[in-house]
């Protein structure tokens, strides 16, 4: 689209049905693509752009910073990917220092990763691209018998991002899951790392807002990532993550 961004203008019709206190009800719906570009600059508002004009220019300088490099370009996708696999590691790493000691695993939704990280320097401004949210880290306590569940919802959809487990696809569903090393216990109760968005049950993992036990650390995500970068950058490495099987799609015999 020539570099155009669209603005969507929606237009809405309502009735009102009286039974003895109103209720709106939307009848019709329209919408209008609107582009924002050059042609729409006569319609802004030159003393509003003034006022913004220092404010953009300081949160630019804070943005623009270069706290490390990508080693190769990290997309994130299922089943398993290079943002993802590197998401999870930083926040099993973050969640296992705050406790003390390892946790089980770390899970990380694939529709919250919100950009790609190309290849070279990484700024301030593309952890916050990627981690647009106020989402916080947080520790859960979940009996076996749910994780294995849970496991089950991964394959169906083709994976998320995970750490500290590792599992096979095959039409659709879990096999040979296990947390470190081991087989899925239903009795025991692991630790797992995420967010408080997917503790909450969100994006269909209803089996993480059942948990025993639940600690709030009160790290956001995005300071977590940007202090990793960071520590990494300072040891004088490269910011990169492999594909290791973590998740792996089985082929049926005779496919």
């Amino acid at each position: 689209m020539n570099s155009k961004k669209l603005i969507l203008a929606v237009v809405l019709a309502f009735s009102v049905v009286t039974y003895g206190q109103k209720t709106w009800t939307i009848t019709k719906a329209t919408s209008t693509k609107i582009s924002i570009d050059s042609t729409t600059a006569k319609l802004a508002d030159k003393s509003y752009e003034a006022y913004l004009a220092p404010i953009k220019k300081q949160l630019g300088a804070k943005m623009n910073v270069v706290i490390g490099v990508a080693a190769e370009t990290m997309r994130g996708n299922g089943p398993e990917s290079l943002l993802s696999n590197w998401n999870a590691d930083v926040y099993f790493q973050a969640a296992s220092k705050y406790l003390g000691k390892p946790v089980d695993l770390s899970i990380v939704n694939l529709g919250g990763l919100r950009t790609v990280i190309p290849t070279g320097n990484i700024t301030v401004g593309k952890i916050y691209e990627l981690m647009p949210f106020e989402n916080e880290l947080v520790i859960l306590w979940l009996k076996g018998s749910k994780l294995a569940e849970l496991t089950q919802f991964f394959a169906k959809v083709g994976g998320e991002g995970v750490s500290g487990i590792r599992m096979e696809i095959k039409n659709g569903k879990a096999e040979n899951v296990t947390v470190n090393g081991s087989l899925i216990d239903p009795e025991k109760i692991y630790t797992i790392a995420t967010s408080d968005y997917l503790a909450g049950g969100n994006d269909k993992m209803i089996q993480l807002a059942q948990y025993e036990k639940r600690q709030n650390t009160n790290l956001k995500l995005r300071d977590i990532l940007l202090e990793s970068v960071k520590q990494e950058t300072a040891r004088g490495n490269k910011i990169q993550a492999t594909l290791d099987g973590r998740i792996r799609p089985l082929t049926p015999k005779g496919e």
